[in-house]
């Protein structure tokens, strides 16, 4: 078969079309080489210059694995695999010379398709794909048919396309779920945004200019307050003079010996039980109101109450959450925590440890130090902004008494730092704050933007207490979210600040529509995967039940689809001439003169006009215009109309 230059067109335009989107992870060089060989393939058709020779296109191959190796050091893995097909797949459409090379490039093509789901798994992806496999479908067809115009191959693709969705559907309910993501062999197939196991100034400044989800929630039963919407993360305990840390890591107690205790609960109140749906992000966190008292997942509770998942979250994760809004925590603190709650860098911010020690000697207690910091910052003038300007090696030294402009980070920073250096224990916790309800969904949503950093400190027969500084300079930051609480919002997402009723029903339509597809598609796992078989009926769900119903559908689709396919075979669809004669037979039978199955045209009408004489003329001029159009080969529209009108003048 030659390979014509529409042809040639469609290959390019299917590799196109699948690479593509993996544009913004290639190496630039890599990106740029590919595009230059796509145009000189593209030049090549249009000009019908031969092909280069073959010891070039090893060159380039030889120096574009080599590039490889010195780029990833593995030619393994997600990033390296990925580039290395893209990379080969347009080599290739410079040796595309028969039909065997382009074969292989459209199996390629629907390959590469695959691996776009490495990085995105979205509505958005899924409908660009179906577009891609669209084209590599007409461009199959063209490559077997050679001779269709453009509108017939779109056609025939798309026939094709809808004829799989049944057993695509079947195998999509049926096919045993396979745990973790597609991709969960390569370690470096794990790159998600979020929080941090540490915190410095300008680290949720930055976050917060993310529009991303985090994580969704729905509540079994009336939500809490806005204000009642901590949601705990990582807890930091130690400072460098820059950075807050954890130096224990997201770790148990199981490590730390007599140090510390089991986290303890007690005078809990305002239960609240909720949904979580949380989004990969490659850390062990799991995000729950405080305090969590139960989940339905594996998780282990530590000793500063973070709630750690088994595993980093590399995939959409689901669980259900029973918290306690009102509590007691850990009253009784070992004094290795204690201790570790008021440890501070040595011979730095001297103004702050000079502010904290005079609250101390004119105050008579911990309580009244706390509103002597939280007075501190209500009163003196500090700005709430994403845009703070740069600190020194004194960072709360400049940020308390010069600059006074920050984000969540620096409050929480200068508070804890405060309450230390006034013999309170005291610590850092980070996670977000705050939620978007959409109603469209009956759910909340907990943005990148909502991320947030608090403080808590340990009182005698109280425990921890969450204390928020922000709430002193922004209230509005707790009670209405960031957009409400910043005098400037340009920096934020456009979709986060606006307030225009049809762009906030939009925003929230397509979120809805995520959330159907992260719990149906993408979340269809072994779990719901059973209980939706359960719900059809199918007991005691096994694979090897799975497997038998999965070979009996298919079996059905095909049986059906031969049926339909075949059908014509047992009903052919008379031409216009052969219908418009059966209905002069039928009216001739209808007076009793039935044409015999072994009866030509011309005995048939011979044997009529034999009984009925009279109307010889007319039957006459209808056969002989029947086998005119019939057999002569005769294909006259005016024929045809004039074959119509004498059949229905025909009377007996």
């Amino acid at each position: 078969m030659k390979l014509t230059a529409p042809l040639v067109y469609g290959i390019i335009a299917s590799i196109l079309l699948v690479s593509a989107p993996h544009a913004e992870h290639l190496p630039l060089w890599v990106a740029a080489l590919s595009t230059m060989m796509l145009g000189w393939r593209l030049y090549l058709a249009a000009s019908a210059n031969p092909l280069p020779p073959r010891w070039l296109l090893l060159t380039i191959t030889l120096a574009g694995v080599g590039g490889l190796l010195i780029e990833f050091h593995t030619l393994f893995g997600r990033e390296a695999g990925v580039t290395l097909l893209i990379l080969l797949a347009t080599l290739k459409l410079l040796e595309l010379r028969t039909a065997r090379d382009a074969t292989v490039l459209i199996y390629l093509s629907n390959f590469i398709i695959i691996t776009n789901f490495f990085y995105s798994q979205s509505i958005a992806t899924a409908l660009f794909m179906l577009f891609s496999l669209l084209v590599i479908m007409a461009t199959w067809v063209h490559m077997h048919t050679g001779t269709l115009a453009l509108k017939p191959r779109l056609r025939i693709a798309s026939v094709l396309l809808l004829q799989a969705i049944p057993l695509t559907l079947l195998l999509f309910v049926l096919f045993p779920r396979v745990q973790g993501p597609l991709w969960g062999m390569p370690q470096d197939a794990y790159s998600r945004s979020g929080l941090d196991d540490t915190m410095s100034p300008g680290s949720m400044s930055k976050l917060s200019l993310s529009d991303a989800v985090a994580f969704r929630v729905a509540f079994k039963d009336a939500p809490p307050l806005r204000e009642q919407m901590y949601w705990r993360g990582p807890v930091l305990w130690d400072y460098d003079g820059l950075t807050w840390k954890n130096r224990d890591g997201p770790t148990s107690i199981s490590g730390q010996g007599v140090r510390t205790r089991l986290p303890q609960l007690d005078n809990i109140a305002s239960p609240v039980d909720y949904t979580v749906t949380l989004e990969p992000h490659n850390k062990s966190w799991l995000f729950t109101l405080e305090m969590p008292t139960q989940l339905t997942i594996p998780a282990t509770l530590t000793y500063d109450f973070q709630v750690l998942s088994k595993a980093p979250v590399s995939v959409r994760l689901r669980y259900d959450v029973h918290s306690q809004l009102a509590y007691r925590a850990n009253a009784e603190e070992t004094p290795y925590q204690l201790q570790r709650a008021v440890t501070l860098p040595r011979g730095l911010n001297p103004r702050a440890r000079q502010l904290a020690t005079e609250w101390r000697a004119n105050l008579g207690d911990d309580e009244a130090v706390m509103r002597a910091a939280l007075g501190y910052f209500n009163r003196e003038g500090f700005i709430y902004t994403l845009e703070p300007p740069l600190l020194g090696a004194n960072a709360v030294d400049d940020f308390l008494f010069g600059s006074r402009q920050g984000f969540c980070e620096h409050y929480a920073s200068s508070f804890v730092f405060l309450m230390r250096a006034a013999g309170i224990p005291a610590r850092v916790v980070t996670g977000y704050q705050g939620a978007e309800f959409n109603e469209l969904g009956g759910y909340y949503i907990v943005r990148q933007s909502d991320a947030h950093a608090w403080a808590e400190v340990w009182l005698q027969e109280r425990g921890w207490v969450r204390i928020d500084p922000t709430a002193a300079i922004a209230p509005s930051r707790i009670q209405g979210g960031l957009n409400a609480a910043l005098p400037d919002n340009a920096a934020l997402p456009f979709l986060a600040r606006t307030q225009l009723p049809l762009l906030l029903r939009l925003r929230f339509n397509l979120d809805a529509l995520t959330n159907q597809w992260n719990q149906w598609v993408l979340g269809y796992n072994t779990e719901r995967q059973f209980a939706f078989l359960t719900r059809l009926g199918m007991e005691d769900v096994t694979w090897q039940k799975m497997a038998l119903n999965l070979l009996i559908g298919v079996a059905v689709l095909v049986a059906l689809f031969a049926l339909f396919m075949l059908r014509r075979l047992y009903t052919p669809k008379p031409d216009p001439a052969q219908a418009l004669y059966l209905r002069f037979c039928r009216k001739l039978a209808r007076a009793g003169l039935v044409r015999a199955a072994h009866e030509g045209p011309q005995d048939f009408a011979a044997r009529v006009i034999h009984g009925k004489p009279e109307r010889a003329g007319a039957i006459n001029d209808i056969t002989a215009r029947y086998l005119a159009l019939r057999y002569a080969g005769q294909d006259d529209a005016f024929a045809l109309r004039e074959l119509r009108r004498a059949v229905a003048a025909f009377k007996l």
